[in-house]
This record gives C-alpha cells, structure tokens and sequence, in this order.
C-alpha cells in the first residue's frame, strides 16, 4: 500500500509517495511558485490556483513514477501554509488572490480587535490566544474594511489546506489543527468564538465550515480526479493539517518532552502537549495539533534569513561559511546579534530592525560576523524555549529539521543555547511526511503514534550533546540578550 503526502508551501508544492509497509519514500516531486508582484509593502498574497496546479503537477510526476504501483495509493493526506486566507463565492470560485501568513498588512485590524474587546487579556480569555498580523482572523477585517465588494461576494471562507482538500474532495470542512491558527477559535473548546467572529464580521459564522475532528478523514477523492489519474478505485483524504501540525507528524513529536526545531528562512519551535498551553503574554501560540491534542509553538522570523544573506554578502559557500565560523570561539568574542532583520514575532517586535552590539578591533571580522549571525538567530529561539520550560514544558530532545539543522557547527551551537541533545531525522521532508502518515493511518485505523514510530527514524551520526562550559556561556549570553533588548525596547530603539 502507498500514501501520498502533499505538501503545499509559500515556495512551492512538494508530493510524496510513502511505502506502508517499508516506511520508504518512493517517489517525490515537486514544483515552485512564488508570491504576486507589485503589492503595496507588507501584502503577500499567491493565486490559489498555483497551488492546485502545483498539486496535480506534482501527483501526477510521483504515480507516474510509481508506474504500476500507483494502483496501491490508498490514501492522500494535505499539508498548508497556515493562516492564509481563501475566500469563495457562491458558485465556489476564488474571490481574490489568497492573503498569506507572512502578509504583515494587517497590523492595524489586529489593534482594532484588540481595543474593541478591551485589551489582549480579554482577547486571549476569549480565544487562548493574543492577535497576531499572521493569523487569519485580522485578515478577514482586512477584506471586510478595504474591499466591501469581496467580501459581500464571499460565501466560504476556508485555509489553504481545506482549499486542497475541497478540490480533492469537493467536501467543504476544517479540522481542529489548522483551525485554532485563525484566531476565530476558542482552543480550549475547540469551538468558533462567536463574539469575535460577530465583530469581524456580520454573518461570518455562516461563511466558517463546519468544525471536525482531526482524527476524521476529509473525504475521498473525486471522480473526475480518479480518472484524469488513471485510479481504479477513488483514495481516502485524510483530514491534513497546518504545515506545522503536519511537521508534528512527521517528526515523531506525538509525545510529551519531545520537541522540534524548524531552522528555516524562519524558525519554529513546537511540542506535543495533552492540555492547551495557554501563554498571557503571547508569545507561545496556543494550537491545537491535527491529532486533537495540543501544539504549543514558537515561531520566530529570522533563521536563515540571517544566515543566508551573511553568505551571500562574503560570497561563501556554505562549506566556507562553516568553516569561517567554526574558526571563532563561542561567544564569538563578544559580537552580539538581534537579528531581527524582518521585525520579530517572539518576542513581538514587527517593526524593529537587526542590532549588532559589542563591535571591537578584534571581533570586527567575517568570521566573527559569520559566527555571530548562528548565534543571534539560535538565542532566539533558545528565548521560545525557555518561555516554553517557564510554561511547564520540560525538553528531553530536540528534533531538528530544516536548511540550518545540515551543519555540525550550527548543531552544537542548538545543543549547548538549548541545554538539550538534538538530532536529525532520516527524512528532512517533515510536513509531506506527516501528511502521507496522518491520511494512511486514518484510512485504515492505524495509531498515529505506532506509524510515527515506524515510520519516523533519527538520523543517530547527527546527535549532538551540549557541553558544560559553552552551554553555561550561552546561558549568561542569553541573558545578556534579554537585557540588551529590554533596555532597546524601553528606550524607543526597537
């Protein structure tokens, strides 16, 4: 038997062909895409068409190249970008182009939520959750308040994932996981929090889907699908999930004390948890995951972002960039960076800039900055993880995954600031994965948890124990960090 996983990123879409029986990835493909142009600054938005043409791309490359196993596909499960916005009309055509997660225009809607219903604590009584510019529901006002044409045309409002599965299965539906990213949604009750909604928008109720468990499939695929395929028999679609909540699945994190770290363009931290998490000060959201339990995450905007442009800027390699960093001692002789280069989330700083502190005669050099870029971005999500431990998450390991988690050097640097061992996993395609995982055990009534384990395999020569001496230095520069931002943030500078 095979499961597909689709993958549907703000880059490009990825499909992959799962074995059930191995636990090997047959076949992959994928295709890449990118955002509209010309927007005014802070809009980002994508056709969602792209995405569905990506996907049919995609599986039709991998059945082709599963030649006449692509009989044995039982199941299709969805990954999606989280919180983007897509909204039909009656005849359940697209509206307009769909707002995505990274769409930062919708600052001053997540204000207006906030003072209406007088403060972030009354909103985060009311949702678990505080307003942030990514999440879904401020991009709804955003429609509702600049184009009244739209959003009177509107009759569904759904995520990018449901968008998929509505064209895989023409059932219009949300699950638990990606829904608790819209801040519509009560986390704790796994309900639509009707005052919000009602201000948001009159009538906005009757445009949501109807709420489901994520441990219920979504539908099986549609004819007309089946037959441009070359099926025999229609697959399940599983219920999928966020990109995130996959990436949950696909890394085994489906136990307590289990995390993983995303380092990406951005970073992410998130762990398993069988009660909501719920944080005052917003700075962990409070998801729930697509098995219907709980996803507390950190995300955080600069990763390799940083990384990246530091290469670029010194025309290195990425071996010569390790190796320039690696020749610097830890601490990086005093050269301190906030790396904010594009705002930050975690902490909550959407307008301020990168800070580069503790400049001398001797660290004024590219393998000091090179260093220095890897430290700032890692302390930043080593601030995630100990607002996590100050939540009552304690870490035992730490999975890594994306671009950054490829060097030694950046693993040992994760290893020491996290005072937890890390390691990689087998397979880096985390959300395809997860999904492929998630609709095959749905299918046929497998635990999630028991395929996780078959499934989902650490990568042993990558494993990585923090060290005493570096990981107390990184704990005292961690809190130097805090305080040079405090007193940044208190003097106006961020």
């Amino acid at each position: 038997m095979v499961s597909l996983g689709i993958d549907c990123g703000t880059q490009s879409t990825k499909t992959l062909a799962l074995d059930w029986e191995t636990g090997e990835i047959l076949a992959s493909a994928h295709q890449p895409y990118g955002f509209i142009p010309n927007l005014p600054p802070g809009s980002m938005e994508q056709h969602p068409q792209d995405w569905v043409t990506a996907s049919e791309q995609t599986v039709l490359s991998v059945l082709e190249k599963l030649g006449t196993r692509k009989e044995e596909v039982f199941a299709i499960g969805v990954s999606g970008q989280q919180h983007g916005l897509v909204l039909l009309d009656a005849q359940d055509k697209v509206v307009r182009p769909a707002k995505l997660w990274c769409d930062s225009s919708t600052v001053f809607q997540c204000a207006e939520i906030t003072e209406y219903f007088g403060g972030a604590d009354r909103v985060f009584s009311l949702l678990g959750n505080t307003l942030l510019p990514a999440y879904t529901a401020p991009k709804i006002l955003w429609i509702r308040e600049n184009e009244p044409d739209n959003w009177k045309t509107t009759t569904t409002v759904l995520l990018p994932h449901d968008y998929l599965n509505f064209w895989l299965t023409g059932e219009k539906r949300m699950e638990y996981g990606d829904a608790s990213g819209t801040a519509l949604m009560d986390i704790r009750s796994r309900t639509w929090c009707r005052p919000v909604c009602d201000f948001i928008a009159p009538h906005l109720m009757g445009k949501l889907p109807p709420l489901h468990s994520s441990l219920k499939p979504a539908g099986t695929l549609r004819e007309e699908l089946r037959i441009r395929w070359g099926l025999s028999h229609a697959p399940s679609v599983g219920s999928g999930g966020g990109d995130n909540m996959m990436s949950a699945i696909g890394t085994g994190n489906l136990h307590p004390g289990m995390i993983t770290a995303s380092l990406g363009t951005s970073g992410t931290l998130f762990a398993y948890s069988t009660e909501p998490v719920l944080d005052p000060k917003g700075e962990v959201s409070a998801f729930c995951d697509s098995t219907d339990a709980w996803l507390p995450l950190v995300c955080t905007m600069n990763v390799t972002l940083v990384t990246e442009r530091m290469r670029n800027l010194f025309e290195w390699s990425h071996n010569l960039y390790e190796e320039n960093a690696s020749s610097v001692p830890a601490g990086a002789e005093g050269l301190l960076l906030l790396p904010y280069l594009s705002g930050e989330r975690a902490p909550n700083l959407p307008h301020s800039t990168g800070v580069l502190y503790g400049i001398t005669n001797n660290n004024l050099t590219k393998s000091h900055l090179s260093r220095a870029a890897i430290e700032g971005v890692t302390l930043g999500l080593g601030y995630g993880l100990h607002r996590f431990r100050e939540l009552g998450l304690t870490p035992t390991e730490i999975h890594l995954t994306g671009g950054g988690s490829k060097s030694p050097l950046w693993r040992q640097i994760c290893a020491n600031i996290f005072k937890t061992p890390v390691v990689c996993l087998q397979n880096s395609e985390s959300a395809g994965l997860g999904a492929a995982i998630q609709a095959g055990g749905l299918a046929n009534s497998s635990s999630l948890k028991d395929a996780t384990v078959r499934f989902v395999h650490a990568d042993e020569s990558t494993r990585t124990l923090p060290t005493e001496k570096e990981s107390e230095l990184y704990q005292n520069l961690l809190e130097r960090s805090y305080k040079l931002r405090r007193v940044l943030q208190e003097g106006s500078f961020l």
